[in-house]
């Protein structure tokens, strides 16, 4: 259960617990029986103790409140008021919502004054006269199905219906087409007859304006009109688009774009730019009309955000000079298609309207699956949830294995019965009843034996394919945190572009690989770091066209683009065919930047050369521009490698370009690790972040003053003990040879000692609680297929953890049994057993012990404590009060009362925090008497050091 947040656990907790209130929706026809009050009074405190152990005061109280009313009057002979019963109705189903909400925290964001006036009402009709029964809090009740409809969104009036979703709608719409609009358009620079690229075109434009028409969006459907007139044009062959032109078609584009972001679609500063951009494009359909532009590039929209990467934008958009014809007319409203393009879509958009006249078609998509948007949060919860049913499958084996020895006990049995059998008919010491007796039971073993085999057979068949099936499900869920590469790329060739014709240079952007599958993370990640070395390869790569002709290149220069999975990694290579770097220039500058001296810098390798461009705030620029030379760029790129745990490094050949490689994980969902143990706890190091592993005999290891260390390829490293830096006791056992895992960043290298390396094993990534914050030296948790949580290790900061231990601790010794303060060398673990009915608190306390190193184990009631603590050892017990079978005040009489186990302390943890409660508790035997808000602070754990020490 290590994987779910409290929350999660809370909610469980209630679901739980509200199955056991179900008497309580029949309090109007008969009151409670005692039996179905006790149970819905131990609910009801567990709910209550459960809440204030997750800091949820509202439901805590709400809880509370229930159960005072249900304790003063559930029972027939104090019966309760309608308005009482109504009350707790009302409340019972609050606690339902809550154990149905999938987002806890929304739910209560949703329902917080409801809970609160919830209580009020419940405690003022505790307080009221039993013999009142007046109607309940409007509030508190539903509304009648006149008041719902009344009230109810559905019933306001259309045009506050097309206000909300019909835009938020024709939003989505916009940014599906936007992306085939710019595509095209690109397109047709290089082809600007296809026929394919214009039928596109024209479609995505007709689209955008019967949705903009649908929500009355006047100078968007006029804008999107000409558009489609200006391709049905170039269709005809009417005319052919030209730079310029395209220019200006890509301006309409981002204004249609603009709307998506716009909270007022109906921005009259906007419409009036739409209006001058229609008129521009009206003037491109007449064959001959003269276009002049002040600028060959004008974009309104960065593509992408360059401000935020510390970048200006290409260009302000500057006034156009044309020859204006008369403005065409628009045609008649006429049937609209909504098409969604599949290689863009998110989500599958729908467009409604009340008017007869239009009519809406949407046509099948038939070149991709559909996609539709996912919350991420969602995401992770479904890997969460498909890594617990792989967990949970293999917990059917030892079921097996049971059986299997069930079975072989059966044949043992009746090899017994048949020997018994045997003896009887030679010594004729049986009557005949008594023989038919014996061949009665020889019968029933026998049936016996077979259903068990049978059952058996079944069960290994039911195992195979539970096991089968959720790992489809979790490859399936993986997978769903995939983007094709694609998605995250979209925008370059338009920023290639625009950025080209500014500098008048001609470059061509080949993306390959578009369809390779990226973890949408590191997607996410990637923008930033190529938009700057893309850039970069325009700004200083790709050669002007009369440079390159006079160099035998052509005058379109190239930049590829490649996505493609190679050895189970993420490889992205950025190369153009431009000037490239000359070492020796490269060389100059880093001695002019004052890096190295000249005598070390003329022993660096070409490859050593290039590391250095990826240093922060270096450029081989001698002046910044708008668009590059101030040295930030391949800095992001490089810290954006290190983040997700891949690498880049760079290449280049003087006169034919450079290229950029990334080596990244496939995703960072799943990552590969080197499961080690520490302490005797599995901890997990990612191999992307491992420089080696090596194993170091004692006589191998030196010491200058109190540091120790070992030379490997040449080189000294310093040990450093594992389970120093984790604040964890040391291993009660050295191994010889020891093992090391080698780390390091660019400035330091350690060899951290760990007890024994456990193998490979690509585990599940699961973040930890925000609410825990930072946790140092730890990065997340996965699950282990038996269950168990393994903590992944954050090397750089473990790293920098052994920086501060060095100067300010003073390190143990490796390879001996030294004592390091805090921790005894050996040291005997204490066993407790926690009784709780509440998975919530069992947890609690779990954890709580078991980070003060003890061993934990528990139980879900009474019954199965009384039952554990007899069959097994412990030091300590502690147990809940209200327990269902038996609670746990019999528990401690039980234990107390039985000769072998009356000197086992006992520690109460109860929502009971009344006196009399609190001294029934220490009569039975308790040694301490604590209430749950003792999880807050330090009792529990003082309790329990000062009854069986640390």
């Amino acid at each position: 259960m290590g994987d779910y947040s409290m929350l999660d656990l809370f909610r469980q907790e209630v679901a739980i617990q509200v199955a056991n209130l179900k008497h309580l929706s029949n309090l109007k026809q008969q009151p409670l029986e005692v039996s179905e009050l006790e149970t819905a009074l131990q609910s009801l405190r567990a709910i209550a103790g459960s809440a204030q152990l997750v800091e949820l005061e509202a439901i805590a109280n709400l809880a509370a409140a229930m159960t005072g009313l249900l304790d003063d009057g559930g029972s027939s002979t104090l019966p309760l008021t309608q308005k009482q019963i109504d009350s707790l109705l009302h409340a019972l189903d609050l606690l339902v919502g809550i154990s149905h909400a999938e987002d806890l925290e929304g739910w209560l964001a949703a329902h917080s004054e409801d809970l609160i006036s919830t209580q009020a009402a419940i405690d003022t009709a505790q307080q009221a006269p039993l013999t009142t029964d007046i109607r309940v809090e409007a509030s508190l009740i539903n509304s009648s199905p006149v008041e719902a409809i009344t009230d109810s969104p559905i019933a306001v009036a259309s045009s506050s219906l097309l206000d909300s979703s019909m835009l938020d709608l024709f939003r989505l719409e916009v940014e599906a087409q936007v992306t085939t609009l710019t595509d095209g358009l690109l397109a047709l620079e290089t082809n600007p007859n296809s026929a394919q690229e214009l039928e596109a075109l024209m479609r995505a434009a007709h689209s955008i304006k019967g949705a903009a028409r649908i929500v009355g969006l006047d100078a968007a459907v006029g804008l999107a009109h000409v558009m489609e007139d200006c391709f049905v044009a170039a269709q005809n062959q009417t005319i052919t688009l030209t730079g310029d032109q395209i220019d200006v078609l890509l301006r309409g584009v981002d204004l249609l774009q603009s709307f998506s972001s716009l909270s007022d679609l109906h921005d009259s500063t906007k419409e009036a730019e739409i209006g001058s951009i229609q008129a521009t494009i009206s003037a491109i359909q007449t064959p001959g009309v003269a276009l002049v532009t002040q600028a060959t590039q004008s974009s309104t929209k960065p593509t992408p955000n360059f401000d935020s990467i510390n970048s200006a934008p290409i260009a302000e958009t500057e006034p156009i000079s044309l020859t204006v014809p008369s403005p065409v007319p628009m045609a008649e409203t006429e049937p609209i298609s909504l098409t969604v393009p599949s290689p863009v879509m998110e989500t599958s958009v729908l467009l409604v309207h009340e008017a007869d006249e239009i009519d809406v078609a949407i046509e099948p998509i038939t070149t991709q699956d559909r996609v539709v948007r996912v919350n991420a949060e969602n995401l992770n919860r479904m890997m969460g949830l498909a890594g617990e049913s792989m967990i949970e499958a293999n917990w059917l084996n030892p079921f097996i294995d049971s059986l299997m020895l069930l079975k072989s006990r059966q044949l043992e049995l009746a090899k017994c019965l048949e020997k018994l059998q045997l003896e009887a008919i030679s010594s004729r010491s049986l009557n005949p009843d008594e023989m038919t007796l014996l061949e009665i039971a020889r019968r029933k073993e026998r049936e016996c034996r077979d259903l068990t085999g049978d059952r058996v057979t079944q069960l290994e068949g039911f195992v195979q394919r539970t096991a089968n099936l959720s790992d489809r499900l979790y490859r399936e869920v993986i997978s769903s945190h995939m983007r094709p590469f694609a998605d995250g790329v979209q925008s370059f060739k338009r920023m290639v572009r625009d950025i080209a014709r500014k500098l008048n240079k001609q470059v061509k952007l080949d993306i390959i690989g578009e369809l390779t599958a990226v973890d949408r993370d590191i997607l996410k990640k990637l923008e930033a770091p190529l938009t700057h070395i893309l850039r970069n390869a325009v700004d200083h790569g790709i050669e002007l066209p009369e440079v390159r002709l006079a160099s035998g290149k052509p005058p379109m220069g190239t930049i590829r683009l490649e996505a493609v999975h190679r050895g189970g990694m993420l490889a992205i290579v950025v190369a153009d065919d431009g000037k490239g770097i000359t070492p020796e220039t490269l060389r100059q500058q880093v001695i002019d930047k004052k890096l190295v001296t000249a005598e070390v810098a003329a022993k660096l390798t070409d490859n050593e050369l290039m590391e250095f461009l990826f240093l922060p705030g270096f450029s081989l620029s001698k002046q910044v521009s708008e668009l590059s030379g101030r040295g930030v760029g391949l800095d992001i790129a490089k810290s954006m490698a290190q983040e997700v745990g891949g690498t880049v490094r760079a290449a280049s050949q003087p006169g034919l370009g450079t290229s950029f490689h990334f080596q990244l994980p496939l995703t960072l969902s799943v990552v590969r690790t080197l499961l080690v143990e520490i302490s005797g706890e599995p901890y997990a190091f990612p191999l992307a972040r491992i420089d080696q592993i090596v194993n170091v005999e004692k006589s191998e290891i030196a010491a200058i003053e109190t540091r120790q260390y070992f030379t490997t390829n040449q080189k000294n490293i310093g040990l450093i003990p594992a389970y120093q830096v984790l604040n964890l006791p040391p291993p009660t056992v050295i191994p010889d040879p020891l093992w090391v895992v080698i780390i390091s960043d660019p400035s330091d290298t350690y060899g951290i000692v760990v007890d024994r390396c456990l193998g490979e094993q690509e585990l599940v990534v699961r973040p930890l609680d925000a609410r825990l914050g930072k946790v140092q030296d730890i990065s997340a948790a996965a699950l282990m297929g038996d269950g168990s949580l393994v903590l992944i290790v954050d090397v750089p900061d473990l790293v920098r953890s052994v920086n501060n231990l060095l100067n300010t601790s003073r390190l143990a010794k490796v390879g001996t049994e030294a004592i390091v303060p805090g921790f005894a060398t050996q040291r005997q673990v204490k066993r407790v057993l926690v009784v709780d009915d509440s998975i919530t608190v069992r947890e609690v306390e779990r954890k709580l012990l078991q980070n003060r190193g003890y061993t934990v184990e528990v139980a879900v009631d009474g019954m199965e404590g009384w039952n554990a603590v007899r069959s097994k050892p412990y030091d300590l017990v502690i147990s809940d009060i209200d327990m269902p079978r038996m609670n746990g005040i019999e528990l401690i009489k039980q234990i107390k009362s039985h000769p072998r186990l009356n000197s086992v302390p006992v520690i109460v943890v109860s929502y009971r925090d009344r006196e009399e409660d609190r001294i029934q508790g220490l009569e039975a035997g308790a040694d301490y008497y604590l209430t749950k808000s003792s999880f807050h602070d330090d009792t529990l754990i003082e309790a329990v050091v000062d009854l069986i020490g640390e």
